[in-house]
Protein backbone atom coordinates (compact mmCIF):
# COMPACT_ATOMS: atom_id res chain seq x y z
CA UNK A 1 0.00 0.00 0.00
CA UNK A 2 3.01 2.75 0.71
CA UNK A 3 4.64 2.24 -2.50
CA UNK A 4 0.83 2.63 -4.12
CA UNK A 5 0.23 5.52 -2.51
CA UNK A 6 4.15 6.87 -3.03
CA UNK A 7 3.77 6.28 -7.22
CA UNK A 8 0.50 8.26 -7.12
CA UNK A 9 2.12 11.07 -5.46
CA UNK A 10 4.82 11.14 -7.38
CA UNK A 11 2.84 11.56 -10.87
CA UNK A 12 0.35 14.10 -9.33
CA UNK A 13 2.55 16.36 -7.63
CA UNK A 14 5.23 18.35 -9.04
CA UNK A 15 8.88 17.18 -7.25
CA UNK A 16 12.48 17.88 -8.27
CA UNK A 17 15.04 16.00 -9.90
CA UNK A 18 16.17 13.15 -7.32
CA UNK A 19 19.79 13.48 -8.49
CA UNK A 20 20.43 17.46 -8.41
CA UNK A 21 17.76 18.80 -7.18
CA UNK A 22 16.69 20.84 -10.04
CA UNK A 23 13.03 21.98 -9.39
CA UNK A 24 10.12 20.45 -10.97
CA UNK A 25 11.37 17.48 -12.80
CA UNK A 26 11.83 13.85 -11.27
CA UNK A 27 15.24 13.22 -13.13
CA UNK A 28 16.85 16.06 -15.19
CA UNK A 29 18.34 15.44 -18.83
CA UNK A 30 21.47 15.72 -17.19
CA UNK A 31 21.13 13.08 -14.23
CA UNK A 32 19.29 10.65 -16.84
CA UNK A 33 22.46 10.57 -19.09
CA UNK A 34 24.45 9.75 -15.80
CA UNK A 35 22.70 6.63 -15.60
CA UNK A 36 21.96 5.70 -19.80
CA UNK A 37 24.93 2.62 -18.77
CA UNK A 38 27.02 3.41 -21.69
CA UNK A 39 29.63 3.56 -19.68
CA UNK A 40 29.83 0.47 -17.38
CA UNK A 41 33.23 -1.39 -17.25
CA UNK A 42 34.70 -4.26 -15.11
CA UNK A 43 35.51 -3.29 -11.33
CA UNK A 44 37.20 -4.47 -8.67
CA UNK A 45 36.86 -4.02 -4.56
CA UNK A 46 40.61 -4.15 -2.35
CA UNK A 47 40.55 -6.00 -1.22
CA UNK A 48 38.28 -8.66 -3.07
CA UNK A 49 36.38 -11.40 -1.57
CA UNK A 50 36.96 -15.07 -2.45
CA UNK A 51 34.86 -16.17 -5.14
CA UNK A 52 33.47 -12.68 -6.49
CA UNK A 53 33.40 -12.99 -10.19
CA UNK A 54 34.27 -9.71 -12.67
CA UNK A 55 31.65 -7.18 -11.18
CA UNK A 56 30.86 -4.65 -13.28
CA UNK A 57 29.03 -1.12 -12.58
CA UNK A 58 27.71 1.38 -14.59
CA UNK A 59 28.64 4.53 -12.47
CA UNK A 60 30.80 5.44 -9.80
CA UNK A 61 28.61 5.82 -6.77
CA UNK A 62 28.53 9.38 -5.19
CA UNK A 63 26.63 12.52 -6.19
CA UNK A 64 23.43 12.36 -8.30
CA UNK A 65 23.91 8.61 -8.83
CA UNK A 66 24.18 8.05 -5.22
CA UNK A 67 21.21 10.45 -4.30
CA UNK A 68 19.13 8.93 -7.28
CA UNK A 69 20.12 5.31 -5.54
CA UNK A 70 18.75 6.77 -2.09
CA UNK A 71 15.79 8.44 -3.19
CA UNK A 72 14.36 5.01 -4.83
CA UNK A 73 16.08 2.56 -2.36
CA UNK A 74 14.91 4.81 1.02
CA UNK A 75 12.67 7.08 0.19
CA UNK A 76 10.41 5.17 -1.96
CA UNK A 77 11.11 7.14 -5.29
CA UNK A 78 9.37 4.26 -7.39
CA UNK A 79 9.61 6.29 -10.62
CA UNK A 80 13.10 5.95 -10.40
CA UNK A 81 13.68 2.27 -11.13
CA UNK A 82 13.32 2.91 -14.96
CA UNK A 83 16.50 5.13 -15.37
CA UNK A 84 17.71 2.59 -12.68
CA UNK A 85 17.28 -0.15 -14.52
CA UNK A 86 18.47 1.44 -17.70
CA UNK A 87 21.89 1.81 -16.00
CA UNK A 88 21.82 -1.96 -14.78
CA UNK A 89 20.96 -3.17 -18.10
CA UNK A 90 24.17 -1.19 -19.43
CA UNK A 91 26.14 -3.38 -16.70
CA UNK A 92 24.57 -6.58 -17.69
CA UNK A 93 25.64 -6.03 -21.59
CA UNK A 94 29.52 -5.22 -20.11
CA UNK A 95 29.46 -8.24 -19.03
CA UNK A 96 28.07 -10.58 -21.56
CA UNK A 97 30.70 -7.91 -24.15
CA UNK A 98 33.39 -9.19 -21.87
CA UNK A 99 32.95 -12.60 -22.90
CA UNK A 100 32.53 -12.47 -26.61
CA UNK A 101 28.72 -12.90 -26.09
CA UNK A 102 25.96 -9.47 -26.10
CA UNK A 103 22.56 -10.88 -25.93
CA UNK A 104 21.29 -8.06 -27.28
CA UNK A 105 22.97 -7.81 -31.02
CA UNK A 106 25.10 -11.17 -31.12
CA UNK A 107 27.78 -11.08 -32.99
CA UNK A 108 27.22 -7.08 -33.71
CA UNK A 109 29.67 -4.56 -33.80
CA UNK A 110 29.29 -3.38 -29.92
CA UNK A 111 31.64 -6.84 -28.93
CA UNK A 112 34.42 -6.32 -27.60
CA UNK A 113 36.86 -8.24 -25.71
CA UNK A 114 37.15 -8.76 -22.40
CA UNK A 115 39.30 -5.37 -19.94
CA UNK A 116 42.74 -6.06 -19.70
CA UNK A 117 43.37 -7.77 -16.47
CA UNK A 118 39.83 -8.50 -16.26
CA UNK A 119 39.17 -12.36 -15.04
CA UNK A 120 36.21 -13.66 -16.51
CA UNK A 121 33.81 -17.15 -16.30
CA UNK A 122 35.12 -19.01 -19.58
CA UNK A 123 33.52 -17.60 -22.28
CA UNK A 124 30.74 -19.54 -24.76
CA UNK A 125 27.42 -19.98 -26.17
CA UNK A 126 24.63 -18.44 -24.15
CA UNK A 127 21.98 -20.36 -24.44
CA UNK A 128 18.30 -20.22 -23.01
CA UNK A 129 17.28 -17.05 -21.47
CA UNK A 130 19.76 -14.74 -19.51
CA UNK A 131 18.91 -14.67 -15.84
CA UNK A 132 19.18 -11.86 -13.77
CA UNK A 133 19.13 -12.59 -9.94
CA UNK A 134 18.63 -9.87 -7.40
CA UNK A 135 20.80 -10.10 -3.94
CA UNK A 136 17.69 -10.55 -1.74
CA UNK A 137 16.96 -8.29 0.84
CA UNK A 138 15.68 -9.19 4.34
CA UNK A 139 12.16 -9.21 4.83
CA UNK A 140 12.26 -6.63 7.77
CA UNK A 141 14.58 -4.38 5.71
CA UNK A 142 11.55 -4.88 2.73
CA UNK A 143 8.96 -4.56 5.09
CA UNK A 144 10.04 -1.11 6.43
CA UNK A 145 10.76 0.35 2.86
CA UNK A 146 8.04 -1.32 1.35
CA UNK A 147 9.16 -2.26 -1.77
CA UNK A 148 12.56 -3.99 -2.70
CA UNK A 149 14.94 -1.82 -4.37
CA UNK A 150 17.20 -4.26 -5.82
CA UNK A 151 14.66 -6.88 -7.62
CA UNK A 152 12.26 -3.59 -8.67
CA UNK A 153 15.81 -2.47 -10.65
CA UNK A 154 16.39 -6.07 -12.09
CA UNK A 155 12.98 -5.96 -13.50
CA UNK A 156 13.16 -2.64 -15.39
CA UNK A 157 16.70 -3.87 -16.53
CA UNK A 158 14.97 -7.24 -17.65
CA UNK A 159 12.21 -4.65 -19.71
CA UNK A 160 15.25 -2.87 -21.17
CA UNK A 161 17.00 -5.48 -22.20
CA UNK A 162 14.00 -7.23 -23.72
CA UNK A 163 12.94 -4.02 -25.49
CA UNK A 164 16.65 -3.96 -27.01
CA UNK A 165 15.64 -7.81 -28.44
CA UNK A 166 17.77 -9.37 -25.77
CA UNK A 167 15.66 -12.62 -24.03
CA UNK A 168 16.72 -11.76 -20.44
CA UNK A 169 14.11 -12.45 -17.46
CA UNK A 170 14.44 -11.83 -13.33
CA UNK A 171 15.06 -15.08 -11.79
CA UNK A 172 14.83 -14.20 -8.31
CA UNK A 173 15.94 -17.43 -6.97
CA UNK A 174 17.46 -16.76 -3.58
CA UNK A 175 16.85 -16.37 -0.39
CA UNK A 176 18.82 -15.93 3.12
CA UNK A 177 18.98 -19.21 5.04
CA UNK A 178 19.58 -17.17 8.47
CA UNK A 179 19.39 -13.61 9.33
CA UNK A 180 22.36 -11.43 9.28
CA UNK A 181 23.06 -8.10 10.74
CA UNK A 182 22.52 -4.49 9.26
CA UNK A 183 25.92 -4.02 6.91
CA UNK A 184 26.26 -0.52 7.43
CA UNK A 185 28.90 0.47 9.26
CA UNK A 186 30.63 -2.74 9.25
CA UNK A 187 33.99 -2.84 7.41
CA UNK A 188 35.48 -5.60 4.81
CA UNK A 189 36.32 -8.42 6.88
CA UNK A 190 33.07 -7.78 9.20
CA UNK A 191 30.74 -7.73 5.81
CA UNK A 192 32.08 -11.01 4.40
CA UNK A 193 31.79 -12.75 7.85
CA UNK A 194 28.52 -11.68 8.09
CA UNK A 195 26.93 -12.92 4.67
CA UNK A 196 28.92 -16.05 4.39
CA UNK A 197 26.83 -19.06 3.60
CA UNK A 198 23.78 -16.89 4.22
CA UNK A 199 21.88 -17.17 1.11
CA UNK A 200 20.81 -20.60 -0.40
CA UNK A 201 18.74 -21.06 -3.95
CA UNK A 202 15.05 -21.59 -3.08
CA UNK A 203 13.65 -24.97 -3.19
CA UNK A 204 13.29 -25.96 -7.28
CA UNK A 205 15.83 -23.34 -8.29
CA UNK A 206 18.24 -26.01 -9.59
CA UNK A 207 16.01 -26.83 -12.33
CA UNK A 208 16.24 -23.11 -13.46
CA UNK A 209 19.84 -23.56 -12.77
CA UNK A 210 20.81 -26.51 -14.86
CA UNK A 211 17.26 -26.44 -17.88
CA UNK A 212 17.11 -22.32 -18.34
CA UNK A 213 20.30 -19.81 -19.21
CA UNK A 214 22.77 -19.03 -17.61
CA UNK A 215 22.84 -16.27 -14.59
CA UNK A 216 24.00 -12.59 -13.36
CA UNK A 217 23.66 -12.00 -9.72
CA UNK A 218 22.38 -8.39 -9.89
CA UNK A 219 22.12 -5.42 -7.19
CA UNK A 220 21.71 -1.66 -6.84
CA UNK A 221 25.04 -0.82 -4.88
CA UNK A 222 28.54 -3.11 -5.08
CA UNK A 223 30.37 -1.87 -1.47
CA UNK A 224 32.63 -4.77 -0.78
CA UNK A 225 31.32 -7.16 -2.92
CA UNK A 226 31.12 -9.76 0.03
CA UNK A 227 27.40 -9.97 -0.87
CA UNK A 228 28.20 -10.60 -4.29
CA UNK A 229 30.34 -13.39 -4.11
CA UNK A 230 28.22 -14.97 -1.22
CA UNK A 231 25.02 -14.66 -4.04
CA UNK A 232 27.47 -16.41 -7.01
CA UNK A 233 29.00 -19.46 -4.50
CA UNK A 234 24.76 -20.09 -3.92
CA UNK A 235 24.59 -19.62 -7.27
CA UNK A 236 27.43 -21.75 -8.59
CA UNK A 237 27.28 -24.32 -5.96
CA UNK A 238 23.63 -25.15 -7.23
CA UNK A 239 24.28 -26.05 -10.71
CA UNK A 240 24.39 -22.04 -11.94
CA UNK A 241 26.85 -21.02 -14.79
CA UNK A 242 27.85 -17.20 -13.33
CA UNK A 243 28.76 -15.11 -16.14
CA UNK A 244 29.48 -12.39 -13.35
CA UNK A 245 27.91 -10.00 -11.63
CA UNK A 246 26.14 -6.09 -12.57
CA UNK A 247 25.28 -3.50 -10.41
CA UNK A 248 24.43 0.31 -10.99
CA UNK A 249 26.94 1.20 -9.09
CA UNK A 250 30.13 0.83 -7.13
CA UNK A 251 32.82 3.01 -5.26
CA UNK A 252 34.68 5.36 -7.08
CA UNK A 253 38.02 3.48 -6.21
CA UNK A 254 36.46 0.42 -7.45
CA UNK A 255 36.99 1.93 -10.96
CA UNK A 256 40.68 2.54 -10.91
CA UNK A 257 42.65 5.64 -11.64
CA UNK A 258 40.86 6.37 -15.42
CA UNK A 259 37.30 5.30 -13.90
CA UNK A 260 34.66 7.39 -14.13
CA UNK A 261 33.68 9.72 -11.69
CA UNK A 262 30.64 10.21 -9.61
CA UNK A 263 29.83 13.25 -11.57
CA UNK A 264 28.86 16.25 -10.35
CA UNK A 265 27.73 16.95 -7.05
CA UNK A 266 24.36 16.54 -5.43
CA UNK A 267 22.12 17.70 -2.10
CA UNK A 268 23.48 15.14 0.28
CA UNK A 269 21.40 12.27 1.87
CA UNK A 270 21.50 9.93 4.24
CA UNK A 271 24.16 7.39 4.40
CA UNK A 272 23.15 4.36 2.33
CA UNK A 273 21.57 1.53 4.88
CA UNK A 274 23.47 -1.42 4.34
CA UNK A 275 22.07 -4.96 3.26
CA UNK A 276 20.35 -6.69 6.26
Amino acid sequence: MRGWWQEITGLVLPVDCAGCGRERSPLCEGCREALDGRAARPVRPDPAPAGLPVVHAASAYGGRVRSVLLAHKERGALGLAGPLGAALAGAVRSVTRALLVDPVVPGGAEERGPAPGARTAAAGPVRGPLLLVPVPSARRAVAARGHDPARRIALAAARALRGAGADARVAPLLRQRRPVADQSGLDARQRRANVAGALEVVRGGERWLTVQGPVVPVDDLMTTGASLAEASRALSRAGGRVLGAAVVAAPARAFGESGPGPGPSAPDGPGRAGRP
